[in-house]
């Protein structure tokens, strides 16, 4: 009953802050830019305000409404987004993840083609193809990415590594699983894992690292089915490295699924570079010295990315402003601005590579490569629609749970046609 109580009064107060911020921009003057975002945590709110101030510099008279939502890693925003977007009460400006995630406002029309400010600005020019290709919706662009974040990355503590007589972390997944029996022959956790998402974002790196990116890529795009050989033995690993982690005792969020590998009870884990940001501020560790990370098992040369991008409404009330921020977001001067602060790196192959330190000075070299393969994130909204996002939610809770890895495929083969 307390269940149901509690549900009932979160959705008040979503709706509540939605009625909230549409009085509040009914009653805003002309010269005001809204900008929605879920950037509230130490470093982004940072970096967001940089940007806002470069805004308002180089449009004298304007200012920035900072519309942050914060809580539940963007949950809370969205819900409250989808609440304005659904009264046709738009921001000038909001935050998505980059890639698919945005396919239901595109088909929807909340959201306005950006094709032609990309011509302007010569953005095809300085993002990497890769990253214009999974930008790319239905042939038309309707979002400019701020930063980068990698997903497919293997962190561990090179001590650690050096006590148990590991050479080097493992380079396939087989390789792991080797690994693996002398780390619990030591009395340690091969694999730390979190909440659900963290065990979804380990499946996108097995995955990965078994298929390859063309056939990962495949897999996503319905060119290759779920029931494949191929994807079975990928899943069959899946099973494996789970089998090797303390997902009967997951940690409650990434942040203790990584502490679980600096106190010493785990060796790896698999999550995105936020981790750095972290590690170095928070726990006050030292890239190279007290923490490292490579690329995934089987996935080195690929950059499995995630990227924070920004919209122009349908309905915005100052799309002139708009577009101005979504130049703002997209240049040299922003994104150099933001990514430090942020703690990820410039979509852009263009800007000062001065400004990146530590894991983010060898995150920008592998993006900058030209021969760095890029491929798009599941679990961060860039390969996979929301639909068919929450259909393989709801799947792998139930494979992780029984371990029945014909009937997850057929599961999210058949939610693929079903949600497209």
């Amino acid at each position: 009953m307390w269940k149901g109580r509690l549900a009932i009064v979160a959705i008040l107060a979503v709706s509540l802050l939605a009625t909230l911020s549409m009085f509040a921009v009914r009653g805003a003057s002309d010269d005001q830019l809204e900008v929605y975002s879920w950037w509230t945590g130490p470093g982004e709110e940072e970096g967001l305000a940089a940007m806002a101030k470069s805004f308002e510099t180089a449009n004298p008279g304007v200012r920035f409404v900072n519309a942050a939502v914060s809580g539940g890693a963007g949950s809370n925003a969205k819900a409250i987004l989808a609440s304005r977007l659904l009264a046709n009460d738009p921001p000038d400006s909001y935050q998505r993840h980059a890639g698919l995630e945005l396919l239901d406002d595109v088909r929807s029309g909340k959201v306005q083609d950006l094709s032609d400010l990309y011509r302007q600005q010569g953005w095809t020019k300085v993002f990497p193809k890769g990253l214009v290709d999974n930008l790319t919706i239905e042939n038309k662009i309707y979002a400019v990415p701020v930063n980068i974040h990698r997903a497919n990355l293997l962190w561990y503590n090179p001590k650690a590594l050096r006590e148990l007589g590991i050479a080097a972390p493992p380079k396939t997944w087989a390789e792991f699983l080797q690994q693996a029996e002398a780390i619990k022959a030591k009395g340690k956790i091969p694999l730390a894992v979190g909440p659900e998402w963290t065990q979804k974002h380990l499946l996108e790196t097995v995955l990965l690292g078994e298929l390859g990116p063309d056939k990962y890529e495949n897999l996503f795009a319905g060119g290759m089915s779920w029931l494949a050989p191929d994807v079975a033995g990928a899943l069959d690993m899946y099973a494996k490295v789970l089998a090797e982690s303390d997902v009967k005792s997951a940690a409650g969020d990434w942040q203790p699924q990584l502490d679980k590998v600096f106190s010493g009870s785990a060796v790896y884990a698999v999550m995105g570079d936020w981790s750095s940001s972290y590690l170095e501020g928070s726990k006050k560790l030292q890239f190279h010295a007290d923490y490292d990370v490579v690329a995934s098992p089987g996935s080195n040369g690929v950059y499995d990315f995630l990227s924070d991008s920004f919209t122009l409404p349908t309905g915005a009330r100052r799309p002139d402003l708009a577009r101005k921020w979504l130049v703002e977001c997209g240049s040299t001067e922003g994104q150099n601005l933001f990514n430090p602060l942020k703690g990820s790196i410039p979509a852009r192959t263009d800007t000062d590579a001065a400004l990146y330190k530590g894991y983010l000075e060898w995150a920008l070299q592998q993006w900058r490569d030209p021969k760095t393969r890029i491929v798009g994130s599941l679990t961060h909204g860039v390969v996979a629609n929301n639909a068919y996002n929450a259909e393989i939610d709801s799947a792998l809770g139930l494979f992780v749970q029984h371990g029945d890895e014909g009937k997850f495929a057929q599961t999210v083969e058949r939610q693929f046609r079903e949600t497209q």
